[in-house]
């Protein structure tokens, strides 16, 4: 099923006369109304006049997020609050937070974006759809809410944390769907398991998962521990929330709502851009946000885009999983070293589980890695020898992968702190110490 068959399956021809159109639309409205954008503009002699075609897009200059905390909270709005029926802020926990407002229409168009993420992943009108995502301020839980509820299905709005709780109305409602960060919802399979519980006891047959990165591997473990379809969607605060892509069922990359966002890929260190089927950092422009329009929005998420034919018959362009950020890699030793590479060597392999931490300090002037990770057999913590074993062989692993050597501390089970929403992977302390 297509949810809107006419946006979502418009020939390439059709779609970039809509971008362009709406294009145009945009950069002539966030001129007029957003004095930062005509501030912009005017400093390199770039009028709205001036994009007639999508390729002028490169014209524009980036936006990042720390224009967004230099123009907090309400400076970059471009219309005044009285038209502004919600706002939302980022999950940082550092300085000021990145503040966004919506219209009542940019609510409309959210929701919508979101209904056809929910339908391309498997949703149905006859799902009880659980949401342990957090609300508030964080735009998950209301993003997902209101699309579930645009389609048709029940919603059981529990929020995150209170596990055992979580679980009891998971069994109890009969819930389908189970919506959140992948590593909560990991978690909560722990949880089932100490409880006594088995995947057969619940009735869930779809994840749809957001909030952080999900590697093959995790997404592998979340599909074996549930017995669901993992399916992953793609948002951030900055540009509107959750809905900018997400998932078929045949989980061949996230379909991008075009007819809202703009996608592009740069090389994150030129900013030059590059052609589809190269990877580099996502760049999205907001093509219908009244509230905040976001013109060529640096993500910092490392992707690929596609326009293959996909399966499912949708015609939009596809985002790879992303990679990594640009902002969570690490160089070490001269090497780029995502989280997401350690995660896909530690989830699924065996005798480890797949929580782990990065702590990253200076040893003198050099770079020192440690990866922490949580043996599984309890019956290994007086066996010296096999936890060395196994420490090597996880340190081998990820020798291989990185192509640098890190040191490897295995730890009891669950003595990693687990997460509700996001997770929290890498601690630097280089600049700290």
């Amino acid at each position: 099923m297509i949810w809107n068959e006419e946006a979502e399956c418009m020939s390439r021809e059709e779609m970039e006369e809509l971008q362009l159109a709406n294009l145009k639309r945009v950069v002539d409205y966030a001129y007029n109304c957003v004095p930062f954008y005509r501030k912009r503009f005017d400093e390199i002699g770039l009028r709205p006049e001036h994009i007639q075609n999508l390729k002028d897009i490169e014209k524009i200059p980036f936006t990042t997020k720390d224009d967004l905390r230099e123009n907090y909270p309400f400076n970059l709005f471009a219309c005044p609050m009285k038209k502004i029926i919600r706002l939302h802020a980022s999950s940082g926990t550092t300085g000021k937070p990145v503040v966004v407002g919506y219209t009542r229409k940019d609510l409309e168009n959210w929701t919508e974006c979101v209904a056809r993420i929910i339908v391309a992943a498997g949703g149905r009108e006859d799902d009880l759809a659980q949401i342990v995502f957090g609300y508030g301020l964080f735009t998950g839980g209301f993003g997902l809410h209101y699309g579930l509820e645009k389609v048709g299905i029940t919603v059981l709005p529990m929020s995150s944390g209170n596990s055992e709780r979580q679980l009891m109305m998971m069994q109890d409602f009969g819930s389908t769907i189970v919506v959140g960060t992948p590593s909560y919802v990991l978690y909560l399979s722990e949880v089932a398991e100490e409880m006594g519980l088995k995947k057969e006891n619940f009735k869930l047959r779809l994840g749809l998962f957001g909030g952080e990165g999900v590697t093959t591997s995790m997404k592998e473990e979340l599909e074996e521990r549930w017995g669901i379809l993992a399916t992953q969607n793609y948002g951030l605060t900055e540009i509107t929330g959750p809905g900018v892509s997400g998932e078929c069922i045949y989980q061949d990359g996230m379909h991008i709502n075009e007819d809202h966002f703009y996608p592009e890929i740069i090389d994150p260190y030129t900013g030059q851009a590059k052609d589809y089927g190269e990877e580099g950092e996502l760049v999205l422009t907001t093509l219908t946000k009244e509230g905040i329009p976001m013109l060529r929005y640096r993500t910092r998420d490392i992707t690929v885009l596609t326009q293959e034919p996909c399966k499912c018959g949708r015609t939009n362009t596809r985002m790879a999983k992303v990679r990594g950020r640009t902002d969570d890699m690490l160089i070490i030793k001269g090497v780029n070293v995502f989280p997401s590479q350690i995660e896909d060597v530690l989830v699924g392999m065996e005798g480890v589980g797949p929580h782990y931490q990065i702590v990253v300090k200076k040893k003198g002037y050099m770079d020192d890695v440690q990866v922490m990770v949580e043996f599984v057999d309890r019956k290994l913590v007086d066996n010296f020898r096999a936890l060395k074993d196994l420490e090597e062989k996880v340190r081998n692993k990820l020798r291989s992968v990185l192509q640098i050597d890190v040191r490897v501390k295995l730890v009891e089970p669950k003595t990693l702190e687990r997460f509700t929403g996001k997770a929290r992977r890498v601690i630097d302390l280089r600049n700290k110490e």
